[in-house]
């Protein structure tokens, strides 16, 4: 008889799997606070470092809110277990990878020309833009919504219609990598809104100044930084 392979399961997966039936249960009902990091930790008798990685991935399926400084909430909208969110991050790198592989090549040649081509109008969107996401701070919904018309206008800033028609044919597919992807990095990176606002501006600063080079480089790094992440959760080393 031949035996597949088990993979034991981590601290924060067992933490992850606990907290998700209280949810389910109703012993934390949606909208509701869930204990603090440390209090978490010594129920579970683990380290913070398990409870955070599994707030993490539970904030990734959407079964709960981070607000930087304010703490745990449980979401207002639970997943149902038959969406692709409530089925976890754990099973669907592989396909965020292969976006974020995308997003490298189209997104970095899109800044590079952005910086050479931009117009006053595209840099009066992109401002706007950024004054949008700051005004949508503690607000995920609309900070997401921001985020992705910003990469959009970026690409319609390198004034190159193929670039252009490709990014906006990939508006599904972006919207849902980058739903995951800010899910995953805030909280993974113990970063906030207020950071990944400060990287926009900075990528924003550069297509100003004309910079090819530092455009570039800034959105690859921008884009790095989420893979690297969902390349440890891949292998489960988060």
């Amino acid at each position: 008889m031949v035996f597949q392979h088990v993979k034991p399961q981590k601290g924060s997966e067992i933490v992850l799997q606990q907290i998700k039936q209280q949810i389910i249960s109703g012993a934390y009902p949606p909208g509701t606070k869930l204990p603090t990091v440390v209090e978490l930790s010594a129920s579970f008798q683990v380290g913070r470092s398990t409870v955070r990685e599994a707030l993490s991935a539970l904030k990734a399926m959407g079964w709960v809110d981070i607000r930087h400084g304010g703490g745990t909430f449980v979401s207002k909208k639970l997943p149902s277990d038959d969406t692709e969110e409530s089925k976890g991050i754990f099973d669907h790198t592989e396909s965020l990878q292969e976006i974020l592989e995308v997003r490298k090549f189209i997104e970095v040649g899109c800044a590079s020309l952005a910086a050479e081509r931009r117009t006053e109008h595209n840099l009066i969107e992109l401002n706007n833009i950024l004054a949008q996401m700051e005004a949508a701070l503690g607000n995920e919904e609309a900070s997401e919504e921001a985020d992705i018309r910003f990469h959009l206008e970026i690409a319609r800033s390198s004034n190159n219609s193929l670039l252009i028609g490709m990014m906006e044919s990939l508006t599904e597919r972006l919207q849902e990598s980058m739903s995951t992807s800010r899910r995953i990095w805030f909280f993974a990176e113990r970063a906030s809104a207020e950071e990944l606002l400060q990287e926009h501006r900075e990528i924003y600063e550069a297509i100003l100044a004309r910079n090819e080079q530092l455009a570039a480089e800034i959105i690859m790094k921008h884009i790095q930084k989420v893979d690297h992440i969902v390349q440890k959760l891949a292998t489960r080393e988060l």
